[in-house]
């Protein structure tokens, strides 16, 4: 088997996503302005990964695993967990995602088996369990991202309930019955009663975001945003209660974050590089053109204080993002031109340059890489030479 490979990713094409970031990484052509918001690499069923062999023949990376999976992933990996167990994203999200939770792994085995016997299709656009794994994430900011990560911290919980006049009536709700007893009255109420609610704030702040008067820093100028991105007739979006309940967070270049099983999140703007257990379970509440299931949104929601933890971009040339599972490992090396490094390779480990242009050498074989190029190490116990014939910063993503 070879030790190094040239390996392509799957483009995604949501509609939240921007039409030059990834065209412009991937050196492709969008004519036809697409959206191309994610970039998938891994073996995950819905991930098209393919590995270039040397005679120039294309084999989807899970298929070439599979043919001597002790191998290429080593013994600790495929016993923990049989397969490849993580999956690697570049994401462009010019639109706002989804107010958004994953399940537990033991959690998800359960739902999954439920909507199985409810006789769901896998690929029906009402499905919330696309498979029995769980989903903790790290990314880490290619460019200024904003995105929210759980809820606020008690005092600013008040404070913003305080200060957002028509919020007010919420704060005692907050007081008796804490974060569940707030967010399942939110995303329980009635859609006339969101309407009545939510239409005199928004008449207030949407011509100040028009007019330019909000900054990204002000969650009103994310509640206009999204109410006039999920403009719909008769009806506002209840996730916009979200924007003004979750911590509002601003990562700047090579900064990280780590969001775990029950954690609701939702990016809003920005770049990233982003790697996860290789899972798609998504419950969505809002802020979406997707199917929303509030009552599984809740099951799965952490409702309590969130302090923000973000990982500093390192001092070194080398980072390592730390983050408290087994199913992933995200490094990043930044090489001055001429530098080199080498690396060991415990598992089925892919490589992603965003900056510059090297080389990787493993016993005969040499892959050269430039900004945006991707290359597989898929042989355990391999040991990998990078030397940058520029400034160049790459990612190496493996399991632990």
């Amino acid at each position: 088997m070879q030790v190094l490979a040239p390996l392509s990713g799957d483009i995604k094409h949501y509609d939240w996503g921007g039409i030059h970031y990834i065209p412009s990484l991937l050196e492709i052509e969008n004519p036809n302005m697409e959206p191309y918001a994610e970039y998938w690499l891994g073996v995950h069923p819905q991930a098209n990964c393919k590995i270039t062999l040397d005679d120039g023949s294309e084999v989807l990376l899970r298929d070439y695993i599979q043919q001597q999976p002790e191998k290429t992933l080593g013994k600790k990996i495929l016993k923990t967990f049989g397969n490849m167990p993580y999956l690697l994203k570049v994401l462009d999200v010019k639109d706002m995602l989804s107010i958004q939770v994953h399940p537990s792994k033991k959690q998800a085995v359960i739902d999954f088996e439920e909507e199985n016997k409810k006789g769901i299709p896998l690929d029906a656009p009402h499905r919330n369990y696309k498979d029995t794994n769980h989903k903790p994430e790290l990314m880490v900011a290619m460019s200024e991202f904003y995105l929210l990560h759980g809820f606020k911290p008690e005092e600013e919980m008040e404070a913003i309930l305080t200060q957002t006049k028509e919020l007010k009536f919420l704060k005692p709700i907050f007081k008796k019955k804490g974060y569940a007893g707030l967010y399942k009255t939110v995303m329980e109420m009635p859609q006339e009663k969101v309407n009545e609610v939510l239409h005199p704030l928004l008449a207030r702040i949407i011509p100040l975001y028009q007019n330019g008067v909000l900054q990204k820093n002000d969650e009103n100028f994310w509640a206009a945003r999204a109410a006039l991105t999920f403009d719909r007739p008769g009806v506002i979006d209840r996730g916009i209660f979200s924007v003004y309940f979750f911590n509002l967070v601003h990562l700047t270049p090579g900064q990280a974050i780590f969001q775990d099983a029950g954690v609701p999140h939702a990016y809003l703007e920005g770049y990233n590089v982003e790697i996860m257990a290789s899972s798609d379970n998504v419950l969505r509440g809002g802020l979406t053109t997707k199917h929303i299931d509030t009552a599984e949104l809740l099951k799965h929601t952490k409702c309590e204080a969130t302090h923000p933890k973000i990982i500093k971009k390192a001092r070194t040339a080398s980072q390592q993002y730390k983050a408290p599972v087994k199913d992933f490992a995200l490094a990043s090396y930044k090489l001055k031109k001429g530098e080199s490094i080498k690396l060991d390779i415990a598992t089925t480990e892919i490589f992603l340059l965003m900056e510059g242009n090297v080389t990787l050498k493993a016993k005969k074989t040499t892959v050269p890489l430039h900004r945006g190029n991707i290359a597989a190490a898929a042989f355990a116990g391999a040991k990998v030479t990078v030397k940058a014939l520029e400034d160049s910063w790459l990612f190496k993503a493996a399991a632990k």
